[in-house]
């Protein structure tokens, strides 16, 4: 695990490096001339980093004279929340990397027409840089199972799921292939099926929804530092979540299964509260112990995905049409699965909608990028919130990707780090042994 989460296979690094090519391609070129007359003030593709670093949400580079670039306002984002990192989840090859490379939009030039990557002929560099990024990576897990861990764009800033080639290849071994679609169904099942699905014509049997005791009492009110303490009647506050991510699953046309996410504390009351209740809404439950007991801890839920697969055709429905408008296929998701009144477009995002229209990509699915911490743009906000309305900031292009991010509400593509950084207690000694990560 912790070679996993130390670097791995240089993925993130190459993604990291393949971005940045084609923001210093892009300076260097404002910088000679700037022939393409790329407007410095609208420019759509951002640097990034893989680290935590608020500081360089939004700052002014290419000071110092005239000989250290042309001064600009600019960002970085997360190296998860890149559209390379987003390319290289969808992508179908090498001729379609570089294809998708292409069609980056990077800005737009005086006249406000679009700009895009291969007029800077930045794909083939970043193909190269990207070429064994492109191959999945195959791991075993503890019991011996072989597992793909390809691709990290963020659920909450892109779209959340892992490389569609790793998916191919997964569904060419086995008969049984399980796939993560990042967060809960608000974000990783509504985005694995408007994007995923749409694109590779996936069309899952079943999905395993995991909850835990301790997050339905969270929605349920209690604090943190009483959050081990058995308190049945906050598990039964915070059903309506549970209730609103099943429906959104249902919506889709998918069959759920709930599993429960066993910690040491909870209680056998509250397991059995939480998994009666699942089985009340008409889904298969069961608790999962995988954790502490391995697979033998997951036999019982394994049984019952397996159960739900083979009965359940696969029927997926799409909450909107592809050649629905932009701002309805945003109300569509807003109140049929966030669980909102409609949406406000704020800020600047009516005119970044006039500048993709003016692009041609207006049209392309929508990608919102929202808080994981509640169904609504309002992390605060817990339970299935209602009488809210979905508020949209900006609208950014991942035309490359194919589809367009919907900014909602306070949502940050470059997290910062907390007060206790998790880095300060991590550590390695002269033995090599590295504790605290995680």
């Amino acid at each position: 695990m912790e070679d996993i989460n130390l670097h791995f296979t240089g993925d993130i690094h190459a993604v990291t490096a393949a971005n940045n090519l084609i923001a210093a391609m892009m300076d260097a070129h404002i910088f000679h001339g700037n022939e393409l007359d790329i407007d410095p003030g609208h420019v759509n593709f951002a640097r990034c980093m893989d680290m935590n670093d608020r500081q360089l949400r939004a700052l002014v580079d290419g000071l110092g004279g005239p000989k250290n670039g042309v001064p600009r306002q600019d960002e970085f984002v997360i190296s998860a929340a890149s559209e390379v990192m987003a390319i290289l989840a969808m992508t179908e090859g090498v001729k379609d990397l570089k294809e998708r490379l292409r069609r980056i939009l990077i800005a737009f030039n005086r006249k406000g027409g679009p700009v895009w990557a291969k007029q800077l002929r930045a794909d083939g560099a970043c193909a190269i840089l990207l070429k064994d990024a492109l191959m999945p990576n195959l791991v075993q897990t503890l019991e011996g199972t072989p597992a793909f861990v390809h691709g990290g764009p963020f659920g909450n800033i892109a779209h959340g799921h892992n490389s569609i080639l790793s998916d191919r290849l997964a569904l060419g071994s086995t008969d049984v292939v399980f796939t993560e679609a990042g967060f809960a169904s608000d974000l990783g099942a509504e985005k694995f099926v408007h994007l995923v699905c749409r694109q590779s014509g996936y069309a899952p049997n079943a999905a395993v929804l995991v909850t835990t005791v301790r997050a339905m009492k969270h929605h349920g009110g209690v604090k943190e530092k009483a959050i081990k303490e058995e308190n049945l009647k906050a598990l039964k506050a915070g059903f309506p979540n549970l209730d609103a991510h099943v429906g959104i699953l249902k919506t889709l046309g998918i069959t759920p299964i709930v599993a429960v996410n066993r910690f040491v504390a909870d209680t056998q009351r509250e397991i059995d509260t939480l998994v009666e209740h699942a089985q009340d809404l008409g889904v298969r439950a069961a608790p999962h112990r995988g954790y502490a007991d391995g697979g033998k801890g997951g036999a019982e839920l394994a049984q019952l995905v397996l159960e739900a697969a083979n009965r359940a055709p696969a029927s997926l429905r799409f909450v909107y049409k592809a050649d629905d408008p932009f701002e309805e296929k945003v109300a569509k998701l807003a109140t049929s699965i966030y669980g909102a009144d409609g949406v406000d477009f704020v800020n600047s995002a009516k005119e970044d909608m006039k500048l993709m229209e003016k692009a041609g990509v207006a049209d392309l699915p929508v990608c919102v990028a929202k808080t994981q911490m509640s169904l609504s743009d309002d992390d605060r906000a817990l339970g299935a919130p209602k009488g809210w309305t979905l508020k949209i900031r900006g609208v950014r292009a991942s035309s490359g990707a194919g589809y367009l991010v919907a900014l909602a509400g306070e949502m940050m593509r470059m997290p910062g780090l907390g007060a206790e950084p998790a880095a300060v207690h991590m550590d390695i000694d002269e033995k090599g042994v590295i504790k605290g990560l995680f």
